[in-house]
Formats: C-alpha cells, sequence, structure tokens
C-alpha cells in the first residue's frame, strides 16, 4: 500500500514527500496547467523531489503521437515514469502496446466493464475518481468494492484518487482500495485530529523527558 501526493505544485509536493510517508506523486493535465514552467521541466524538478513513482498523464490524440509522448516522459522519469491514459479506445489500446515496457494506469474509472479491460490490457494500476463517482453515481464506495473484486489476484492494483477528506481516503482503502493518491489539502490532514492536539499540548506542558533537566 501506498499514499502518493496529488499534485504539480513544487513546494506542496516537497514538504509531502519530506513528511516521510508520501511515497510518490500522481499529476494529470490539469494540474500541470496550473504551474508556468515547462512540462518536461516541471517533470524533472519532481523527479527530484522523490523516489518514489511519477505518473503522467499522455495528452496526444493519436497512436502514433501518444507512443513518442511516452516514450518521451521515459525518457525524463526512467524507472519511475507511471503513464496515465484515459479510458477510451485509445488509451486501452495504449495500454496493451506500452503494459510490457512501463507501467500504466488507465485513469478516470467509472465501470467494472473499464477495470476488467484495464486488467486485460496489462494494466499495473488503475485510477478510480471516488469523490466524483459518489457525487454523480451515488455510490463511489460501491464502485471501488466491485472493481476491487474484478481485479482479484491479477496485477492490476486500484488507486483511489478524487479523495476530499481523511474519512473518504479511509473508507476508500476500506473498500479495497490498494492505493490512495490525495491532494495537499487532504494529505496534511491525515496525521491531526483535535483529541492528539490536545494530548501533545499537555505532553509538552506537563511532561518531562530528555532534553528537560
Amino acid at each position: 500500500m501506498s499514499i502518493f501526493i496529488d499534485s504539480a505544485n513544487l513546494t506542496h509536493v516537497k514538504t509531502a514527500v519530506e513528511l516521510g510517508w508520501v511515497r510518490g506523486i500522481t499529476t494529470n493535465p490539469l494540474l500541470l496547467a496550473q504551474s508556468d514552467m515547462k512540462t518536461s521541466e516541471l517533470l524533472k524538478s519532481l523527479k527530484l523531489l522523490s523516489k518514489g513513482p511519477i505518473f503522467y498523464q499522455l495528452t496526444a490524440n493519436s497512436l502514433d503521437a501518444s507512443l513518442a509522448e511516452a516514450h518521451e516522459a521515459l525518457e525524463i522519469l526512467e524507472k519511475q515514469l507511471v503513464v496515465k491514459l484515459p479510458p477510451s479506445d485509445l488509451g486501452f489500446r495504449l495500454c496493451s502496446e506500452l503494459s510490457s515496457r512501463m507501467a500504466c494506469c488507465p485513469t478516470a474509472i467509472y465501470s467494472t466493464s473499464q477495470a476488467l479491460i484495464a486488467r486485460e490490457a496489462g494494466a499495473q494500476y488503475l485510477a478510480v475518481y471516488v469523490n466524483r463517482a459518489m457525487r454523480l453515481m451515488g455510490d463511489g464506495l460501491k464502485l471501488v468494492e466491485d472493481i476491487a473484486e474484478i481485479l482479484k489476484d491479477s496485477q492490476t492494483r486500484l488507486l483511489a484518487a478524487s479523495l476530499k477528506s481523511p474519512d473518504e481516503a479511509i473508507r476508500a482503502f476500506s473498500a479495497g482500495a490498494q492505493h490512495l493518491t490525495l491532494p495537499y489539502s487532504t494529505l496534511m490532514e491525515m496525521s491531526k485530529h483535535s483529541l492528539s492536539d490536545e494530548a501533545i499540548k499537555q505532553f509538552r506542558s506537563e511532561g518531562k523527558g530528555l532534553n528537560q533537566p
């Protein structure tokens, strides 16, 4: 199981990686578009911040152009690259073509049939948009459960994305997600609880350790 940060903000990524328990970075074209940096330079900067997987989504609209883009990303990110692919005929064909050479992750998955295709195409990951499915379909956690069943005994790992709170993250993991990717704000809430804050305050004000006389 791994927790990733879903961001292309270098400051946020650096802070998250320094926590010690964030294992990689997921990005998408919308997150990359929020930066003024050239995409290739931004990916190089992300690579310097994390030794874990870095997810990059292809944006080309043809097979040949997409293959070229994937190999360009591979030159930058090397073994850290996970290629994200849209759940379209082209995306699943690319998954089948690329998955033996680089890790692939069909993304924006909203059905068990898409999950089954991703599995058969050799995907190493697939990403389910949990919060968006909850808002638009009514039960995003049931979707996670059903897809987890589809992926049982396969090499394809279920990545829960679109998580807007620690509670959603925990519920997605309990429903069968093997990995979680969290936006910065949610990520920074994961270790916090008001009762824990009270305990920490008491430890500091009333306790004693090696650094006190």
